[in-house]
């Protein structure tokens, strides 16, 4: 694969991601909630960049994890360069250039949002706003992609988790970039031996 259809692939998923977190950002208030079906709401929340809402403790945690991300992504678009080169599969090239734009998408919230957009919490956001919510590395990740497929109770002889507690299959709540990381990972994993033949 050229690299080219490569930045394609990027630049396709990163218009698609921005697009969606910037609707979103400026059509509903923290936390709205859409049902578009039973097993898929568009659901609207705010993390600072780590997978599910886990956070680095500290003044300076966020900027330490918008440093290691943009440091992360350099070594991922080398990688990509690297396998274009050396005429790796194009299961690989996929791969790397999914990873590459889903990061991407997610580091541009985190160093923009915060000084293009204001709050959210109990009002819609304003793009380009003259009283942004945060600073430049400050800014927080849009999730807007939820589906409960599942919903059920978990049965008393269940160890652990039984006692009539709800259980719901699949709780997470993610964004079109969080699909792309997780596609190229899976393309890694399932076709493992066809990406990294020699």
């Amino acid at each position: 694969m050229s690299l080219k259809r490569a930045y394609l692939i990027i630049f396709l998923i990163l218009l698609v991601d921005q697009i969606t977190k910037i609707y979103v950002k400026t059509h509903f208030e923290l936390h709205d909630d859409v049902e578009v079906f039973k097993w898929f709401k568009i659901t609207f929340i705010e993390n600072e960049g780590m997978a599910w809402g886990a956070k680095i403790p500290g003044n300076y945690g966020k900027l330490i994890l918008t440093f290691f991300r943009i440091f992360a992504i350099a070594g991922i678009g080398y990688w990509l360069w690297s396998a274009i080169e050396k005429r790796s599969s194009n299961f690989l090239i996929v791969a790397i250039a999914l990873i590459f734009a889903g990061a991407t998408g997610n580091i541009i919230d985190s160093i923009f949002y915060g000084v293009i957009f204001d709050d959210s919490n109990h009002q819609v956001a304003t793009l380009f706003s003259t009283q942004p919510y945060g600073t430049i590395f400050h800014g927080n990740v849009v999730d807007m992609l939820y589906f409960p497929i599942f919903e059920g109770t978990w049965p008393d002889w269940v160890p652990f988790v039984g006692e009539d507690k709800n259980f719901q299959f699949f709780n997470a709540i993610f964004n079109i970039a969080d699909m792309a990381i997780s596609t190229g990972v899976g393309i890694l994993i399932v076709f493992n031996k066809k990406a990294f033949a020699k």
